[in-house]
């Protein structure tokens, strides 16, 4: 018995592990998502074509993705925002990130995830983009090189903050 990868702080048997055997299905959008996550940690390559909706299924590189799986170390899921996508519903989004390591260098995959349930009543995966980042601007003047310093000890701005580290 461990912690589940997908993050939910409960046992692996106890959680994802019933639907990745296939003796359960998950109950909402989440629980999918968190099941397809761990599926990537197990290189479940079945359990991700199986969970993935048949009308966007052709876009599935299974070479590809087992690769990613397999040389990836997963360092955990991190839930930004679910919509819809409850046990009374029949589509949601999950907005997610799935941290890992891949060749020595830490990186991550966010993503805004769309689920359907499909004609058995199954959550399956349709599709995801990344999610729209807003541009953050500096809203107060620009400081010049030769101008004095805002944090306020009265050097120029390129001898003190703006020096160079």
């Amino acid at each position: 018995m461990c912690d589940c990868p997908c993050g939910s702080g409960r046992d692996f048997d106890a959680c994802c592990g019933p639907y990745l055997a296939g003796e359960a299905q998950p109950p909402t959008a989440e629980a999918l998502m968190r099941a397809r996550y761990t599926a990537h940690t197990r290189a479940d390559i079945d359990y991700i074509q199986a969970t993935h909706d048949d009308a966007t299924s052709e876009d599935i590189d299974r070479d590809a993705t087992d690769r990613w799986a397999r040389r990836s170390e997963w360092l955990g899921l991190e839930i930004r925002a679910i919509e819809a996508g409850g046990e009374g519903d029949d589509v949601g989004a999950v907005e997610f990130v799935a941290h890992f390591r891949e060749r020595d260098e830490r990186r991550r995959h966010h993503e805004l995830a769309r689920f359907k349930r499909d004609g058995h009543g199954s959550w399956v995966y349709v599709d995801g983009e990344a999610p729209e980042q807003a541009t953050i601007r500096h809203g107060g003047p620009r400081v010049g090189r030769n101008d004095p310093c805002p944090c306020g000890s009265g050097r120029k701005y390129k001898k003190c903050c703006g020096a160079p580290a």
